[in-house]
């Protein structure tokens, strides 16, 4: 598909059928990818055989907590995931203004990119004000022509609002935000209302066969997919050479005039 360098993300989540990590892990090595992105439980081993073969690792955090813990184990930098983000919150709650700060004070000058809520050029320039060092998009890069996905989906999220979004699996502590459509509803339902508080009453309809056919089909409500709330900000579908210039200049914009608001002081 292409000859330019790229990152493969490894998540360790609950999972009914939990993946061969290790065999994944052999599979990028041997394959020469030299980036990986790990996320959600500890992903200690791994990142000692990936350190190992000289690759660079970027472990996602959703907690200053946590960040600190991937320092100890050796990642070599850090994606602060704020609650705006779509899939997988972690059970904190804390919004990028906050987390982004707390990250610029406690991580002993490790870099660290914003994840969470970015979709233009003001949010990459509040991002670098508050010390990352750059923005990393999903939701916004669905909503592109390139984007491997129905275009009713891109549509859907064209016309969509910052609360159309739902928070699920709450109640298992794998809390996971989605677009809101008629199965999350009947997921939440389901959580809220079960007298057993089994995870198997809400499996069948959080299928990641059934979100994948959403992606191909262009049915929104057949299956559960992942949106953040930056979903209020994205009115339009554009290329990514076009998305991507236009957060620069906005970005470089928004610097410049915040910059003009600093008025020196008359010398004595």
């Amino acid at each position: 598909m292409t000859k330019n360098p790229f990152g493969v993300n490894l998540t360790f989540l609950p999972s009914l059928n939990p993946p061969d990590f290790p065999a994944y892990t052999r599979v990028i090595l041997e394959e020469g990818i030299r980036i990986v992105e790990t996320a959600g439980n500890n992903p200690g081993p791994i990142v000692k055989t990936l350190k190992s073969a000289n690759c660079i690792v970027l472990h996602k955090c959703t907690t200053i907590r946590h960040a600190q813990s991937a320092i100890k184990l050796g990642v070599d930098f850090l994606s602060i995931d704020g609650f705006e983000c779509a899939g997988h919150v972690g059970e904190s709650d804390i919004t990028n203004f906050i987390l982004l700060g707390r990250a610029r004070q406690s991580l002993g000058g490790v870099p660290f990119i914003a994840s969470g809520g970015f979709a233009d050029g003001q949010g990459l320039a509040a991002a670098l004000s508050l010390g990352a060092e750059g923005i990393n998009m999903g939701t916004r890069f669905m909503c592109t022509v390139e984007a491997p996905i129905h275009q009713k989906v891109k549509q859907a999220i064209v016309d969509a609002s910052e609360t159309d979004t739902e928070l699920v699996m709450r109640r298992w502590k794998n809390t996971t935000r989605l677009f809101r459509n008629k199965v999350t509803d009947e997921v939440v339902k389901t959580e809220k209302e079960s007298q057993t508080g089994k995870f198997e009453e809400v499996a069948p309809l959080m299928s990641g066969k059934r979100g994948r056919e959403v992606f191909i089909q262009g049915d929104v409500d057949y299956g559960v997919w992942t949106a953040g709330q930056v979903i209020g900000l994205i009115h339009d579908i554009p290329t990514c050479d076009e998305l991507v210039k236009r957060i620069e200049r906005e970005a470089e914009e928004t610097l410049s005039r915040a910059s003009s608001l600093v008025v020196p002081r008359p010398k004595l």
